[in-house]
């Protein structure tokens, strides 16, 4: 049974920002996003930090990300937000260069966010809690989700 300071507090959430890089543990992230929004009736956005992404030509030289946003856009929009697709859950996707803690806490600043949703590690490492959900829990911007896959 919900209280009602939870209905009040579920309600006061109507701008969730998710981090998305296409890791398991970011999909985990989206997924749990969409469970709240659909609870509370809360617009989703998903933001990738372009810059960790790059593609190797058959040569091994990188191909700057650039060449690639669009790609990425597709991906995220229609792979990595996956669960947000399935729920039939509206939702908007931005792409922004940066460091994905930087970035977030941009866009969370930008929209002024209620909430901001992560998984526990990203592409980045197997270590037990990644840098970006670190670097948020650390110094939060608004409430962080941390969310477990493993």
């Amino acid at each position: 049974m919900t209280s009602r300071s939870d209905q009040s507090t579920l309600a006061a959430i109507s701008r969730i920002v998710v981090g998305v890089d296409g890791s398991p543990n970011s999909i985990a992230a989206v997924e749990w996003a969409g469970v709240l929004a659909d609870a509370t009736g809360a617009e989703v956005v998903a933001v990738h930090a372009l810059g960790l992404i790059e593609r190797l030509q058959p040569a091994g030289e990188p191909v700057p990300v650039e060449h690639h946003e669009a790609e990425i856009g597709r991906r995220m929009a229609v792979e990595w937000c996956e669960p947000l697709v399935r729920r039939k859950r509206h939702f908007d996707c931005q792409l922004a260069y940066g460091p994905p803690e930087r970035v977030l806490r941009e866009t969370v600043a930008s929209l002024g966010a209620d909430m901001v949703v992560v998984g526990c590690r990203g592409v980045g490492g197997s270590s037990l809690l990644g840098s970006t959900s670190t670097q948020l829990a650390h110094r939060p911007p608004c409430p962080v989700v941390v969310v477990p896959f493993d």
